[in-house]
């Protein structure tokens, strides 16, 4: 029989209440027949002896027989009492048992959360956000040291450049007879150190502004096909000094809503991201289309093949592939988890996939977010 469905239904702890009564008005009634049952078959049995004045149970069976009335209610009211004690300090012990794995809870270990047996499901789900609470400070924990290593490594990297500035600029300054040539040598290089200087620095504001600001997207209609054509042709400098190319293939028209300023730094992060990991002479591969009313593109290198275990990881706060060449390109870790941020802001998704020396990441969302 199909349950109507404008019958009310009852909350879990009023179930679980109603259970409850359920179990103590039949231990109430199994309390009962015992005692009655017993008290017919003690009669049936006694009736099979005789009994005289002179055996000591002759006074004690007379005495009961002749209240039998007020001895039946006198246990049927102790076994009452030993059970109603038994419910109602049960709840105290359960809960108890609950604020104890509450205080587990807040300062999560390897041991597992036990609670009395009726409580089973509640243990299962206690353990199960123990074990998250684990693996988020596992996580957090790791985050800290990879940024606490890399604030290292930039800051450590901050005196390179900086001490090449400083030393052809001194020579400028003392030698002001040197030829031209010279002079436009020295220039170019410390201008080649102060804008690695200025990209270091970048990053630590990256660094501040991923850790300390909440993301707020301003959306608008934006022409996805033009901004993805401005932001190759933006990397032509960089690919043209790896001898690369970029092949976009893209319909005549796409076009979403969508914060245009932040997905185009998706966009360049993911160039960028490509730019110093793709083998030099390749083709960038940028794709684009509609799809079930999402906007699918495509970033698709030639590049060396991504372990699984990192390319699970791709995705984190300040990991770097290549740690030996992250500083080196000014890559601090954040590009891709930036990205992924802004992507999933907008309701969408960002993936990587690599095999046979083919790195692809995938970014989806949807064209009208909200609608």
């Amino acid at each position: 029989m199909n349950r109507p469905e404008n019958t009310p239904r009852l909350p879990p702890a009023g179930r679980f209440a109603l259970r409850a009564w359920g179990y103590y008005l039949l231990c109430l009634v199994a309390w009962v027949t015992i005692v009655l049952a017993v008290c017919a078959l003690g009669f049936l049995v006694c009736r099979q002896f005789t009994w005289y004045e002179t055996n000591p149970l002759y006074h004690l069976l007379s005495w009961m027989r002749d209240y039998i009335v007020f001895v039946i209610i006198a246990v049927v009211l102790l076994g009452w009492v030993v059970i109603s004690y038994r419910f109602i300090t049960r709840p105290h012990q359960q809960l108890q048992a609950l604020i104890d794995a509450s205080a587990q809870l807040s300062r999560p270990t390897g041991e597992p959360i036990r609670l009395p047996p009726a409580m089973k499901q509640v243990e299962d789900q206690l353990n199960l956000i123990r074990e998250q609470a684990l693996r988020d400070a596992r996580a957090a924990r790791d985050a800290e040291q990879r940024k606490n290593d890399l604030v290292v490594y930039l800051a450590h990297d901050l005196k390179t450049p900086l001490t090449s500035v400083i030393g052809y600029l001194t020579l400028l300054r003392d030698e002001p007879q040197i030829s031209q040539e010279l002079r436009a040598r020295y220039t170019g290089v410390a201008l080649e150190k102060a804008q690695r200087l200025e990209d270091l620095i970048n990053e630590f504001f990256d660094i501040t502004r991923f850790s300390l600001t909440h993301l707020e997207l301003e959306l608008r209609d934006t022409d996805l096909k033009r901004m993805l054509e401005q932001v190759c042709s933006e990397f032509g400098p960089v690919l043209r000094q790896r001898q690369m190319t970029c092949s976009l293939t893209l319909p005549p028209v796409l076009r979403a809503v969508c914060d245009p300023g932040k997905m185009a730094r998706v966009f360049d992060n993911l160039l960028n991201n490509a730019c110093h990991y793709a083998y030099p002479g390749t083709t960038l591969y940028v794709t684009g289309r509609a799809e079930n009313g999402h906007a699918v593109l495509t970033f698709q290198n030639a590049g060396a093949t991504i372990p699984p275990e990192k390319l699970s990881r791709m995705f984190e706060q300040f990991f770097r592939l290549d740690a030996s060449r992250g500083t080196q390109s000014g890559n601090a870790g954040l590009g891709l988890a930036i990205a992924r941020e802004i992507v999933e802001a907008h309701g969408g998704a960002i993936t990587a996939h690599s095999q046979a020396e083919q790195v692809i990441f995938t970014v989806l969302f949807p064209l009208s977010p909200g609608l």
